[in-house]
């Protein structure tokens, strides 16, 4: 009798072992309910296949500048015209000097009066006539008299228009025997001749964003069919420009310069960014817009994966928006996949199953 019941206590025990180390298919269910489905993009660090950016524009030297006058009047003279080249310091234009003179004149004047009220003051001082108050009010005159000549003197130097550089004239933008208020501009001129020449063209978000400063770049001039012209990039805008409503960047020519050119020339060029390379996985990336959750300036968050089986929430770089996508240049280096889809029921650590 007692072997019966030892043995019946001991399949009891047994039954509650197994019972308790073996999950239950409707336990494993359970788990597998816990993974969020996503849809995912694989990432590489590459923009395309073809690297290469075409663009095209205008050349340019980038030392174009607006010459006026210091103070208004009427022009009396003007020496060049458009199109003429010019050296640096050379005279371009004048105005009537009667208004300007007449100015130096009475500040001239203003000045020889307030060095003979000082001597006065100054000698009834000495005879305890007047006060030193009276003697440093005499100075004082004296010494803004000397400041108003020199004001009058600095503003007839600049009655008169010369070159800052050597260059051309591009535009001629008054003529002889009209008013010009202060700062109104005369002339526009380049210094053309030392041989600065930029080629200025549009890019996209997505090409700024690939683009890096000392990218080469294979330049063809419109006058110069059939030959190519080596350049760099030399410059990137930092915003978008109001007129074109893109991003500008400058490619500075080296080495050979062609012969016919001219300043709004039309050209093109084909730059090779060298931050794009397959195994560097520089970037930039160009993703979906629901790809990218909340953000603030040029920040952002995005979910990705290394093995496909779990979600880890990064910051990014947005370099900017084109086309239904969003340009990220920095943060998915170390990243296997980007979650496009089903990133709003994430969180960090998140267990994903790829739909």
């Amino acid at each position: 009798m007692k072997s019966i019941l030892t043995f019946s206590l001991l399949a009891s025990f047994s039954c509650i072992v197994i019972s308790c180390g073996a999950p239950s298919a409707a336990e494993n269910n359970n788990n597998k309910s816990t993974e969020i489905p996503v849809k995912l993009l694989p990432l590489n660090g590459q923009l395309n296949s073809n690297p290469a950016i075409s663009v095209s524009g205008q050349f340019t030297t980038d030392d174009e500048v607006l010459l006026s006058f210091k103070t208004g009047g009427i022009i009396q003279r003007i020496m060049v015209k458009e199109g003429d080249a010019v050296k640096k310091g050379q005279l371009l234009a004048v105005l009537n000097p009667i208004e300007i003179n007449a100015q130096v004149q009475q500040a001239q004047l203003g000045y020889e009066k307030a060095q003979r009220d000082h001597k006065r003051v100054e000698n009834l001082y000495k005879d305890s006539v007047a006060t030193l108050e009276q003697l440093q009010n005499a100075k004082t005159a004296l010494d803004i008299a000397n400041e108003q000549v020199k004001t009058a003197q600095f503003n007839r130097t600049h009655s008169q228009i010369v070159a800052t550089e050597s260059g051309y004239v591009l535009r001629k933008l008054a003529s002889e025997g009209q008013l010009v208020q202060p700062g109104t501009p005369v002339f526009e001129t380049n210094g053309a001749q030392s041989g600065n020449w930029l080629l200025r063209v549009n890019v996209s978000n997505k090409e700024w964003a690939a683009i890096t400063l000392q990218d080469k770049a294979n330049v063809e001039v419109e006058a110069v069919p059939g030959k190519t012209f080596q350049g760099i990039v030399s410059r990137k805008s930092e915003g978008v420009q109001p007129q074109s409503g893109s991003f500008t960047a400058d490619i500075k020519l080296t080495g050979e310069r062609p012969s016919a050119i001219a300043f709004g020339m039309f050209g093109k060029a084909v730059i090779a960014p060298q931050t794009i390379a397959a195994t560097d996985g520089q970037g930039p990336w160009a993703i979906p817009y629901d790809a990218l959750l909340e953000g603030d300036g040029s920040t952002g968050y995005v979910y990705v994966t290394n093995d496909n089986k779990t979600a880890h929430k990064i910051a990014v770089t947005i370099a900017g928006m084109e086309a239904g996508k969003v340009i990220i240049s920095k943060g998915l280096q170390e990243a296997g996949a980007l979650i496009i889809s089903g990133s709003a029921y994430l969180t960090e650590g998140s267990p994903i199953i790829i739909k």
